[in-house]
């Protein structure tokens, strides 16, 4: 298979998955990313990023390794915030990139094949990213997060609305999202939810991830 047909098979299971894990092992009530993955995928997620910012690059290579063994068994896409040195080094299925991250384009060169996300946070950032050859766009914070340190203001659904209307890439949402938000987003025409805490600090994990996906599809939240 060549390097666009893989692309292309991610991005329909991409696009599919509905639930985006975004982990935090800082955010996860002293369990490890590790036992949230393994608690996420047995309640039904199928795409995950590796978001450990603070973790040394041995320690994050050795979790990326461990938590890739676990999506490949499980059948979900893996993806890891930042690093495409980390991203190539176990075989993930993408990488996603922040403004002051590594190049789009260059990753693109380096990594045709992988999903390449962009955080965006302005319709002029996400079509520079769309130009750029991202996959998707990450629309945030849309709301106040203890996830992410912001100056700006939360875009809210008005600024969802706009950004998403700049681009004809997929994109998904992120930032301070809780379940009761997920009916209004689905109406804005979200297909995939980022979240973290309302995973990794749920009671159970498992748990939080069925209610998340069936949440998520449900008819009588779309347009």
């Amino acid at each position: 298979m060549n390097t666009n047909a893989i692309h292309a098979d991610r991005m329909r299971q991409f696009q599919s998955a509905g639930l985006y894990l975004v982990t935090s092992q800082a955010l996860s009530r002293g369990r490890s990313t590790l036992e949230i993955v393994e608690a996420a995928l047995a309640g039904g997620v199928r795409l995950i990023q590796l978001r450990e910012k603070e973790m040394a690059l041995p320690d994050l290579l050795r979790m990326a390794e461990q938590v890739r063994a676990l999506t490949t068994k499980a059948g979900a896409l893996l993806i890891i915030n930042d690093r495409l040195d980390v991203a190539l080094a176990v075989g993930a299925d993408g990488v996603h990139l922040g403004q002051s991250d590594f190049p789009i384009a260059s990753a693109r060169r380096l990594a045709p094949a992988m999903i390449i996300g962009a955080s965006t946070h302005s319709p002029t950032e996400a079509q520079i990213a769309e130009r750029a050859g991202a996959s998707y766009i990450n629309i945030g914070p849309l709301f106040p997060t203890q996830t992410k340190t912001w100056s700006g203001e939360f875009l809210g659904l008005e600024g969802l609305g706009a950004i998403a209307r700049s681009v004809t890439i997929p994109w998904t949402v992120m930032g301070g999202i809780k379940p009761e938000h997920v009916p209004a987003l689905i109406k804005a025409g979200a297909r995939t939810v980022a979240l973290v805490t309302a995973i990794t600090a749920a009671a159970d994990p498992t748990q939080a991830t069925r209610d998340l996906l069936a949440l998520l599809q449900c008819n009588d939240c779309r347009p």
